[in-house]
């Protein structure tokens, strides 16, 4: 399981990293007529695929189950968002909206970071006791 929990939250953290490629894409074309939000769809994905159950189970063991690695598929993708327009010229880049997300991803990416290193203490604890 604990493989799997860091196999998860690389995806999540690929998904963050994305997402801030995506947002500062968005904050330096505030100003480009016709430029159209960019935006990183993934916790959708992986919360559908988890309240469906849909990650199948391996038994390795007849006493083990483990996570087969379904969640391989669950990797970040960027959508344009077209339907809106903020401004005349057809750009909907709303910048404090923007600066709100960099902020958020950034809370994001650090309580991520945060439960890797718990799971590798985990993991090294386990290994020196």
């Amino acid at each position: 399981m604990v493989s799997n929990n860091l196999s998860l939250l690389k995806q999540a953290l690929n998904a963050s990293d994305l997402r801030q490629k995506a947002i500062s894409n968005n904050i330096s074309n505030v100003n480009t007529p016709g430029y159209k939000l960019e935006r990183v769809v993934f916790e959708e994905k992986f919360n559908r695929i988890m309240s469906k159950n849909e990650i199948d189970l391996t038994s390795t063991n007849s006493k083990h189950l483990s996570i087969n690695g379904k969640n391989d598929f669950l990797t970040p993708e960027v959508i344009r968002i077209n339907q809106t327009s903020v401004k005349e010229d057809g750009n909907n880049v709303d910048l404090d909206a923007e600066m709100t997300e960099k902020a958020v991803n950034e809370l994001y990416y650090s309580a991520l970071t945060r439960q890797v290193n718990h799971e590798l203490s985990q993991m090294n604890y386990v290994i020196n006791h």
